[in-house]
């Protein structure tokens, strides 16, 4: 580099004569700061409002902060430490351990006894398989504080990962006995009953979830699934009903209409049908089978009208 150049470069206009390197270094990098400050205050709200919308955008929130948010995260204020966690969420989704490493060790460092910093842990154990550690921990958290939901799931997810679908079950039983509105926990009992082949218990838990949303078409449509293979006359009578009461609901639910014409179809080769019953039957097979074929029909219909207006 010839002294013209010298002269014109920034980094020589901010070096003074005899200046220590460390020194130049820290005034370098406050006027980097200064610079992106702009920009990384937008993205400090960006992150603000993403925590608030529980949008789980990791991708774009390890960008942010891989664009220079780490240099300056220690003047955020306590606003850090919610950054810190989001971070670190964000690279156990994209499963950049040491980010999410740091973050980790940063926020023990000044939450030693935070359950939630623990729960962090776990899920960091967890994402490096060491399903043991992970476990560990969790059960800890478990131990100082019997309500804690995403304690609690986490381990489900755990063994449900290990294939341990039996103490899975176990652990979310017990979970349900503290959260019975719970729902979605209610769901995932049901599909590990499923898994099991456990079907019974599995139409259970479905009893409950449309005693906790009666006009989900889908709950309906699955329970009826459960109890037409089950088998049997009554089971399949049940699932005639539920199949019904999910077209009732919503009549463009293609599953639940096939489903209701192989339950009829099912009970007319049933030996404890009554004729009456056996005539309902053969009705409904007839109904179904047109129905069937109108739907289709029609979905051929709208692919022609589609690829006409593509041309």
């Amino acid at each position: 580099m010839s002294a013209k150049e010298t002269e014109l470069h920034p980094l020589h206009v901010l070096q003074e004569n005899n200046e220590p390197k460390s020194k130049f270094l820290d005034k370098w990098l406050n006027l980097w700061l200064k610079i992106n400050d702009l920009g990384n205050e937008s993205e400090i709200q960006q992150l603000r409002a993403w925590r608030e919308n529980n949008d789980r955008k990791s991708r774009e929130i390890l960008d942010i902060w891989l664009n220079g948010l780490w240099l300056k995260i220690n003047k955020l204020g306590n606003e850090k430490y919610l950054i810190l966690e989001q971070v670190c969420i964000a690279a156990l989704d994209c499963h950049v351990l040491s980010i999410a490493k740091t973050c980790i060790e940063n926020l023990s460092q000044e939450f030693p006894k935070s359950l939630r910093v623990k729960k962090l842990q776990a899920m960091y154990f967890e994402a490096k398989e060491d399903f043991g550690s992970a476990i560990k921990i969790l059960d800890a958290i478990i131990k100082a504080d019997e309500t804690n939901s995403p304690a609690r799931k986490r381990k489900v997810a755990i063994l449900k990962a290990q294939g341990k679908n039996a103490e899975a079950i176990k652990q979310l039983t017990e979970y349900l006995k503290i959260f019975m509105a719970d729902v979605e926990a209610w769901q995932e009992l049901a599909d590990l009953y499923i898994t099991e082949h456990d079907y019974q218990k599995a139409a259970f838990c479905v009893e409950e979830l449309i005693l906790h949303n009666p006009h989900n078409h889908l709950l309906h449509q699955r329970y009826a699934d459960i109890k037409y293979t089950q088998g049997g006359f009554d089971n399949l009578e049940i699932a005639k009903s539920y199949y019904s009461q999910a077209l009732k609901i919503n009549p463009k639910n293609m599953r639940a209409l096939y489903g209701l014409y192989l339950t009829s179809s099912s009970l007319l080769n049933c030996s404890k049908i009554t004729t009456s019953k056996k005539k309902e039957a053969s009705k409904l097979v007839d109904w179904t089978l047109k129905e069937i074929k109108n739907k289709y029909a029609e979905a051929d219909v709208v692919v022609t009208a589609l690829a006409a207006l593509e041309i």
